[in-house]
């Protein structure tokens, strides 16, 4: 499989591919490479819409002349650390962020929450933020914001007054009820219409079968919510062979 950055003439590729309306994996296959490496080309350069092989290409051999050059006093990017290999990290960042803009997230929040989520410490100051993702205290600002009222992200100060930005053991758990919650409300509004519109007719029909299943995957995720709670506060089990071994595994 080849590696290393996309050639301009794969990008062409790329955007003949999304013209074709082929999947991702499609057009991955097609290049030999994985899909995350499509999906995180497309999404980093407008998204399927707005993709453009020739400006994509620019604004990549941009990026990398922008790594290259030298990182002014006081903004020096911190090492990974613990033996980590830099460039896997950064690919992983990438990922990480690609995934959270592709389920609705803006590219600056899915970049804080995304250091944050990464950082050891899982906490990070303003200051940290800006330094480590190279922008400005306003965009981390407004980023956290959102976060936070999203209850994504926690604030507090340390012991020298800073504020800190935390993202908590608890937090997939909040986000995951939080998200049985709006499920269930859908099942709410849908058994209110057939009331409206007539039991005995297809559009109450199809509206108390919407109902019936979303009340079902609400009360599901809930269930399982709670039971697997404990999972976001016990050490990892590993294998003899020292692979982190799932919930699954055990069962």
């Amino acid at each position: 499989m080849p590696g290393g950055r996309l050639t301009q003439t794969e990008r062409r590729q790329i955007a003949l591919g999304l013209a074709d309306d082929l999947p991702y994996a499609e057009i991955a296959r097609g290049l030999d490479r994985p899909t995350s490496t499509i999906t995180r080309e497309v999404m980093r350069n407008g998204g399927p819409t707005a993709y453009r092989a020739d400006l994509a290409h620019r604004a990549t051999e941009s990026r990398a002349h922008r790594r290259r050059q030298v990182t002014p006093r006081g903004l020096e990017t911190p090492a990974p650390g613990h033996g980590r290999d830099a460039e896997a990290v950064r690919e992983y960042e990438e990922a990480f962020i690609t995934l959270l803009m592709q389920q609705g997230m803006s590219k600056m929040m899915a970049r804080v929450l995304t250091c944050l989520f990464i950082a050891d410490a899982g906490s990070l100051t303003a200051s940290e933020l800006v330094q480590r993702l190279q922008v400005s205290p306003a965009s981390v600002s407004k980023s956290i914001s959102v976060l936070e009222s999203q209850g994504l992200v926690r604030r507090e100060p340390d012991e020298r007054r800073r504020e800190r930005y935390h993202v908590d053991d608890d937090v997939w758990y909040q986000s995951t009820i939080d998200s049985a919650r709006g499920i269930a409300q859908i099942a709410e509004i849908a058994r209110r219409g057939v009331g409206i519109l007539g039991r005995d007719t297809p559009a109450a029909a199809r509206l108390e079968n919407m109902a019936r299943f979303s009340d079902f995957i609400s009360e599901s995720i809930l269930r399982a919510a709670v039971q697997g709670r404990e999972v976001l506060h016990t050490k990892p089990a590993t294998s003899p062979g020292g692979a982190t071994e799932s919930i699954s595994d055990r069962e």
